[in-house]
């Protein structure tokens, strides 16, 4: 069925026709839906064995629990962990990849030849924007967010430093999780450094995220508390952490598994931004079931560039509202006969959730026109 191009447009739109379908694929992510789909051009057969195998070994297949870069650790069928490294035109395997692999015939270690399809892939911007795989087949995106610590000044009063949770940088995780096809929990850890204002603040947030569909938990992973609630949601899905640096994701990965030699690392007081100590993806199988990837932390999250039309697709709750705006290429920004915005100011969307779109949106357009 071909495309239908939509003509009714908002007279402040100058851009080109919007072209939509039923289940249109957003632009940007041609990217990941290429890699999740990407599969070797050579499988491995006899004909086409990677350099250094062993001719007579068979294919098998593996799971890729650590990514070291040039090198793999691959779990077999039995659970036996194999070193390997990867064959040119095997793609670039990731952190949850599924893949075909063979015993070089030299210990443990081995080569990968060829990757299973993907059922989802999480991806980032790298330093130049360019979207890069960060993990496969994963289930859910744990946001962790937490309160920064008390500065140097002790003396100030309990709280006065807290720091409101980053409502912004939530939704720019959100939309993320949202345009790669991932679940997302939200968690808020280090809860035990909030003062009680701060407390309340945080838990008002979390009920608006909550109204919108989303779980939100609140733990304090190094005392142990809030954990049972969110081992439950970890259960029989494979999860990855990501936040901001200091938020304790390693903290919660080694509060979940305490058998992992999973490194942790200080809180500078100076800036209250942690280490970066997570230096190597890696999965993690949990003693209740699930599996948890901790990957490197990155400071500031940085969605990469998408159309206005694709970043509203992300705010979720926006999608009951907008086949109701006068104009079918409506982008919620002061429209005339904006649904959404009316939704908004009946609070049937949360207002604050619309003004974070927008400010997500011209920050977008600003750094086109950089661009």
């Amino acid at each position: 069925m071909p495309s239908r191009f939509v003509q009714r447009r908002s007279p402040r739109d100058t851009s080109k026709a919007v072209r939509t379908t039923a289940t249109a694929i957003p632009r940007q992510l041609d990217f990941p839906r290429r890699l999740m789909n990407k599969r070797s051009k050579k499988t491995a057969t006899a004909k086409h064995r990677a350099p250094h195998s062993n001719p007579e070994a068979a294919d098998l297949p593996g799971l890729v629990i650590s990514n070291y870069g040039a090198a793999l650790e691959i779990e077999d069928a039995q659970g036996q962990v194999h070193r390997c490294t990867t064959r040119k035109k095997a793609g670039t395997p990731v952190c949850g990849d599924r893949v075909r692999w063979q015993a070089t015939g030299h210990g443990d270690e081995g080569v990968v030849l060829a990757l299973e399809p993907r059922a989802s892939l999480l991806v980032r911007p790298d330093a130049r924007g360019q979207l890069k795989p960060m993990a496969a087949n994963v289930d859910q995106l744990i946001i962790v967010c937490a309160p920064r610590q008390r500065g140097m000044d002790e003396d100030s009063p309990a709280g006065e430093n807290d720091q409101a949770l980053d409502a912004q940088l939530l939704d720019r995780y959100l939309v993320a999780a949202a345009l790669c096809r991932i679940d997302a929990l939200i968690l808020v850890n280090k809860a035990d450094l909030f003062s009680g204002a701060g407390r309340a603040e945080a838990e008002k947030l979390a009920d608006i995220y909550r109204g919108i569909g989303y779980p939100v938990l609140f733990t304090a992973a190094k005392k142990h508390t809030g954990l049972p609630a969110l081992i439950e949601a970890l259960k029989n899905k494979t999860s990855i952490i990501a936040g901001q640096s200091g938020v304790g994701k390693s903290s919660l990965a080694k509060a979940l598994h305490p058998e992992q030699d999973i490194r942790i690392g200080a809180v500078s007081t100076g800036s209250g931004a942690g280490r970066h100590t997570t230096t190597t993806a890696a999965l993690y199988h949990l003693p209740s079931g699930g599996a948890l990837i901790d990957s490197p932390g990155v400071r500031d999250f940085k969605l990469w560039q998408v159309s206005a039309a694709e970043l509203a697709a992300g705010f979720v709750e926006f999608k009951r509202y907008a086949h109701q705006c006068r104009f079918n290429n409506c982008i919620h920004r002061k429209e005339p006969g904006c649904a959404v915005e009316e939704a908004a100011r009946r609070h049937e969307i949360q207002p604050q959730r619309l003004a974070s779109y927008r400010q997500i949106a011209a920050a977008m357009e600003a750094g086109t026109k950089r661009g």
